[in-house]
C-alpha cells in the first residue's frame, strides 16, 4: 500500500464528515426547513458555543456515568463469560436465557430502576451496565467455546488440565472476540445512559436535550446529539486502537 493510499485511508473518516455536514447545511436552507425543526450545521455549531458552559457540566456527568456502567459491564461480562464458555452445558442452558433477557427494551427498566434507587445517577449507571455486558459476555463465551477440539486433545496428552487450556490458550484466542465486543459495548452503554437520562434524572445529556426539546431550542438539541456522538468516537477509536496492539496477531493479514 502507497503513502498516498494510507493518507486517504487516514483522512477518509473527516472527508466524510465535512460531507455529510455540507449536505446537512445545504439541504437544510435549499428546502428553507424552520430551525424549531430541524435546525442548520451552522445553527447547531452556534448552539455548541453558546451553551457550552451547561453542555460540558452534563456531558462530564454522562461520560462518568457511562463509564461506570460500562465498567461494570465489562467485569460482569468476563466472569459470565468465562464461565458460561468453560462448560458446554452452561454454554447451550444460559446462551437462551441472555438472548431472552436482551430482547427486552432496556428502556422498560428505567421506572423499574427508579422506583428502586430513586431518580439520579445510579439508574443511569445500572441502564448502561444492563445493555453493555451481553455482547461482552457473548463474544467471551464464544471465543471460549469454539477452541479447536483438536488443539485441546494435543494440550490434554501433554498433560494439560481443562483449566489450564482455558487460561493458557482459550483467553488469549479469545482476545479478538472481547475487543470487537468492547468497542460494541462502548457505543451501547451510551445509548443505555442517555436514555435514563431522558426519563429519570436531573442531570447528564439526555436530560439537557429533554429540557431543551421541551423549549423547543432545537440546535441545542441536535448539539447534544453531536456531543454523545463525539463521546462515543473518541472511545471506540480508543479500543480500537488498544485491539491493534494487543491483537495484532490476529489482523496482521489486514494490513497489506
Amino acid at each position: 500500500m502507497t503513502k498516498n493510499n494510507r493518507l486517504i485511508e487516514r483522512l477518509a473518516p473527516w472527508i466524510a464528515m465535512v460531507a455529510l455536514v455540507i449536505i446537512w447545511e445545504v439541504t437544510v436552507r435549499a428546502f428553507d426547513v424552520p430551525s424549531f425543526i430541524f435546525p442548520s450545521a451552522l445553527e447547531t455549531a452556534q448552539a455548541l458555543v453558546t451553551y457550552s458552559g451547561p453542555i460540558a457540566m452534563h456531558s462530564w456527568q454522562t461520560f462518568w456515568t457511562t463509564l461506570i456502567g460500562f465498567g461494570l459491564g465489562v467485569a460482569v461480562g468476563l466472569v459470565l463469560g468465562f464461565i458460561i464458555g468453560s462448560s458446554r452445558f452452561l454454554y447451550n442452558a444460559c446462551y437462551p436465557l441472555l438472548v431472552g433477557f436482551n430482547a427486552i427494551p432496556k428502556v422498560a427498566f428505567v421506572p423499574i430502576l427508579v422506583v428502586w434507587f430513586g431518580i439520579g445517577s445510579v439508574p443511569a449507571i445500572l441502564t448502561a451496565f444492563l445493555i453493555c455486558f451481553f455482547p461482552i459476555v457473548v463474544n467471551v463465551a464464544t471465543g471460549l467455546a469454539t477452541l479447536e477440539p483438536e488443539m485441546e486433545d494435543v494440550l490434554r496428552v501433554l498433560g494439560a488440565r481443562r483449566m489450564d487450556v482455558l487460561l493458557k490458550v482459550g483467553l488469549p484466542r479469545s482476545l479478538p472476540y472481547f475487543f470487537a465486543s468492547l468497542k460494541v459495548a462502548i457505543t451501547l452503554a451510551f445509548v443505555g445512559t442517555v436514555v435514563s437520562e431522558t426519563v429519570a434524572s436531573n442531570q447528564g445529556i439526555g436530560y439537557l436535550m429533554m429540557s431543551a426539546g421541551s423549549q423547543m431550542r432545537m440546535g441545542l438539541v441536535f448539539a447534544g446529539l453531536l456531543v454523545i456522538s463525539a463521546m462515543a468516537m473518541v472511545m471506540y477509536e480508543l479500543f480500537a486502537q488498544l485491539e491493534k496492539r494487543m491483537t495484532g496477531w490476529a489482523h496482521r493479514g489486514q494490513n497489506r
